[in-house]
């Protein structure tokens, strides 16, 4: 398709968000045979990584299927076309993984990062998925992002640099701090920016140094060429050894392609992340943030004159903080993700400035891609896994893969409802409810209310594969999914309240969700259960310490003792911001003192499963043991598992699979 969007002709998407609607709940069965189960949840296919050919016409996406009873993962690269017409078709496939598909700017080729030789390494197909073959051989693997030059000549990529000496495998030799991240240790490896001709060859070092470039938290979209093919773009952070641990000051750095030094774009002493250039190379658009050291900021968008120097924001208002975003192919606009009021939801907005209008609402949207007059994305909500859309000019939306339509049409989901209480202050507290399948007014159900992670996080109008509120309503459950302060999509001053409040008002608005909730004619008030993860197990951990409203409890690497988790955390500018300070500083002692669940280890008598796993570097295994000893010293029914291959989270299908089977378990132990 040719031709350019207009400002005009995309503010007609604003008459998605029904169509879209439509589209999912038409492809609803009105009346289905059964609960969703653990193992449609594994089973499920997952599609991700679109990418919508340089002509329009087609879409690669990365396709993973489950083997339940293998406990393994396959990823393959599949093609669609871009307007729906035809059923996927495999492009490129095997028994080892392929992931990252990137189409040159020619469209001759397709680039992809695969294990098939052993490690990951770059492998490049034709655009037909024929004549592959690799393009890299660097010794220690080849990591996303991964980006074609704009001459289609070169590829840009990430991957580690040693950066110390070697020491024996059962040693870490530490000199640095930051020397771990989420499950991973990197006490001598750097991430470093190398560029490859895209025919094979030597791969070239770009960002030699003790430093990471992109920075370990911020690796996704972080690489780009600038439009002549001249320069690599890139994010990292150059605060230095151990202030690193307590910054979030990225900015964005371009070398050339044939090496030398690094020359700094941006000074904000924030984030800045995501560069993208308008095709004529006059601007560069960066997502950034305004305030030191708190990676929960608001998220902006700040255009840079490359000729000048000069910066401007794109928009103040609404308080929408911007997820991700991508430009048209003539450069003028801008089409980015954000959240609110429960949902991910796509805008546009002019390069030159103004008001973003919403194009399409409802349910958890991401990956745009934008073609000459619609745009691709990938949508999910909380009763279907993500699928690939296409929201053409006028408003018209086509579901263009139907992976999971098989058993989906099997399964019973009672549509989420969305729900306010008067919280803190007499603030709206957002809230899901989702109700068991096929369910019955005239019953009393029990009902486990969720709390979600961050604490800058949300429960949004989306699917999961770790905590899925569908599956746990499946279990005959009414479930509650409150977003309370700290959560996004609620304007950042919600989010700000929770900083240096992690149980107050915060409690309040948990209070008055479950107060609600528990008043419904159909809610049995007296059996009531509650989990969480991450921050939403540190609300675990305070709510089991200060009531005993719940019949049994779920902590899932949860903050138990806030003093001993702030100096053990990898990044340590999150309990910094969080609390004021370090443990022994200020207003900051009282901070830890205050809100930190151990200290009130005598009121426990909740009966508590306790989750804990050893490569979480994010909330460090001591904090579920410390847990899990003083629910046993209390004489609390307790148990704990804990994972020796797992992160922050569960995500090896057998270990799923066994977190469901002892979580539910727990769960219906004690509120049948």
């Amino acid at each position: 398709m040719t031709g350019r969007p207009s400002y005009n002709g995309l503010m007609k998407y604003r008459h998605v968000a029904t169509t879209v609607a439509a589209v999912v709940l038409a492809a609803a069965p009105a009346f289905a045979a059964r609960p969703m189960t653990i193992a449609d949840l594994l089973a499920a296919v997952r599609v991700s990584e679109p990418q919508l050919s340089p002509d329009g016409k087609a879409v690669a996406f990365v396709r993973t299927t489950t083997d339940v009873a293998a406990g393994k993962r396959n990823a393959d690269i599949w093609v669609v076309r871009a307007d729906g017409s035809a059923a996927p078709k495999l492009l490129v496939g095997g028994e080892k993984a392929e992931n990252s598909p990137r189409w040159s700017p020619d469209g001759r080729h397709l680039a992809f990062i695969s294990s098939r030789g052993g490690d990951m390494q770059i492998y490049m197909a034709d655009a037909d998925g024929g004549n592959i073959r690799q393009v890299t051989t660097i010794a220690t693997g080849v990591q996303p992002p991964m980006v074609f030059s704009p001459d289609s000549t070169m590829l840009a990529f990430v991957s580690d640099v040693k950066t110390g000496e070697d020491t024996p495998a059962n040693v870490h030799v530490l000199t640095r701090l930051l020397y771990r991240h989420w499950d991973e240790w990197r006490e001598n490896v750097r991430h470093h920016v190398f560029v490859v001709p895209a025919v094979g060859g030597e791969a070239r070092d770009l960002t030699p140094g003790d430093f990471d470039a992109p920075p370990t938290q911020q690796e996704d979209a972080a690489i780009v060429f600038t439009p002549d093919s001249k320069e690599v773009v890139f994010v990292s952070n150059h605060e230095g050894n151990d202030k690193e641990a307590y910054t979030t000051n990225n900015d964005v750095w371009s070398v050339p392609v044939g090496g030398g030094p690094a020359r700094r774009l941006t000074t904000n002493p924030a984030a800045d992340v995501q560069p993208q250039f308008t095709p004529d190379g006059k601007w560069m658009i960066v997502r950034a943030q305004r305030r030191p050291q708190f990676e929960s900021d608001r998220w902006y968008l700040d255009v840079y004159d490359r000729a000048t120097g000069r910066k401007r924001t794109v928009f103040e208002s609404p308080d929408l903080s911007v997820s991700d975003f991508t430009l048209s192919r003539d450069g003028a606009m801008i089409v980015f993700t954000a959240t609110s009021d429960g949902t991910d939801n796509l805008y546009a907005v002019p390069v030159a400035g103004g008001v973003p209008v919403r194009l399409a609402a409802g349910g958890a949207i991401s990956a745009p891609q934008m073609g000459a007059d619609f745009v691709v994305v990938s949508k999910s909500t909380l009763t279907a896994p993500a699928e690939l859309f296409r929201i053409a000019h006028g408003g018209a939306t086509t579901q263009i893969t139907h992976e999971n339509d098989s058993w989906l049409k099997d399964v019973a989901f009672e549509k989420p409802e969305s729900r306010t209480a008067p919280g803190a202050g007499g603030a709206p507290i957002q809230y899901w409810l989702i109700r068991p399948p096929n369910f019955d007014a005239s019953k009393k159900y029990p009902v486990v209310f969720l709390i979600h992670g961050g604490p800058q996080g949300d429960w949004g109008d989306g699917w999961s594969y770790r905590w899925n509120p569908s599956l746990w309503a499946a279990q005959g459950w009414v479930v509650a999914a409150p977003n309370p302060r700290g959560s996004t999509g609620f304007g950042q001053k919600f989010v700000d309240d929770i900083s240096q409040d992690w149980a107050g008002k915060v409690m309040i608005d948990l209070d008055a969700v479950f107060d609600a909730v528990v008043k419904l004619p159909y809610v049995d008030a007296n059996r009531q259960g509650v989990a969480g993860a991450s921050y939403g197990g540190y609300a675990v951990d305070w709510l089991i310490t200060h009531t005993d409203r719940f019949k049994a409890a779920v902590s899932h690497d949860g903050v138990f003792n806030l003093e001993s988790m702030a100096l053990a955390t990898e990044e340590g500018w999150f309990t910094q911001w969080e609390f004021g300070g370090l443990p022994w500083s200020g207003t900051a002692k009282e901070q830890f003192a205050k809100f930190s669940p151990h200290r009130y280890s005598a009121n426990i008598k909740t009966p508590t499963l306790v989750i804990t796993n050893l490569l979480d570097f994010r909330v460090p295994v001591d904090q579920g043991l410390q847990l899990f000893t003083a629910l046993r010293l209390r004489g609390v029914q307790s148990e704990a598992l804990v994972f020796e291959d797992e992160g922050h989270w569960v995500l090896k299908p057998s270990n799923s699979k066994l977190w469901h089977e002892k979580v539910f378990a727990w769960m219906n132990r004690f509120l049948k």
